[in-house]
């Protein structure tokens, strides 16, 4: 659903800062790069000492890279095949930091801290299912079948789990986090169990199709 909104961000909120990164020569690649170090920094640095709002903002600094990068690739004319493999790969090094703080924070037993094993086991059950999700997806694709759909898009649960962490540091209301963590995790299982029946759907229709393709003629 929010990926409808990534043209206005890029093209225009974002534009200046797009257009001052390829006047200073700055490539694509090199923008999701720091992006990607700067999400990871702020989630396995911050999360974990419960810095929950400080770790949100910080990685809100650098997720637009996402957004950034992928217009400045067009605008150059340096969209390439290994520009969108670096870009995809490196996502999932950014959702399974921002997961994996979060993960870091229930397991800690200090004060700010979340000490909890069940959102521990939660959080990693968010991390494992958005990884196959996008997994299932590209591994579809390269198969020549379509793994779209579901209702857990990357931009859905990134910026679901950054808002609701954020307001749950400000407001000092912790089940803003522990419901959407819930939701995720009912939503990226369910994203998963629909990716893999489609597609199971669409092999059982090839296979039926080459098994007709070679059957004999009756005499």
């Amino acid at each position: 659903m929010l990926d409808r909104f990534k043209e206005f961000w890029a093209g225009t909120v974002l534009h200046p800062v797009v257009r001052l990164f390829i006047r200073l020569g700055i490539s694509p690649d090199a923008v999701t790069l720091v992006g990607t170090l700067g999400v990871a920094a702020g989630a396995l640095v911050f999360f974990p000492q419960g810095e929950l709002l400080i770790g949100v903002l910080f990685i809100t600094a650098f997720v637009f890279s996402d957004l950034i990068d992928g217009r400045m690739a067009r605008e150059t004319g340096r969209v390439s095949k290994f520009g969108a493999f670096w870009d995809s790969t490196l996502d999932r090094i950014g959702d399974g930091a921002i997961f994996g703080g979060l993960a870091l924070y229930f397991a800690g037993t200090g004060e700010d801290q979340g000490d909890s094993y069940l959102y521990l086991c939660v959080t990693l059950w968010c991390l494992v299912m958005g990884s196959v999700t996008s997994y299932a997806r590209a591994r579809a694709e390269s198969l020549g079948m379509d793994a779209k759909g579901g209702i857990a898009e990357r931009a859905d649960r990134l910026v679901s789990i950054l808002v609701m962490t954020g307001l749950s540091a400000i407001f000092d209301l912790p089940i803003l986090m522990y419901v959407t963590l819930w939701a995720l995790a009912v939503a990226s299982t369910y994203t998963v169990v629909f990716r893999v029946l489609k597609v199971r759907r669409q092999a059982l229709a090839a296979d039926a199709g080459a098994a007709g393709s070679t059957g004999q003629p009756e005499a």
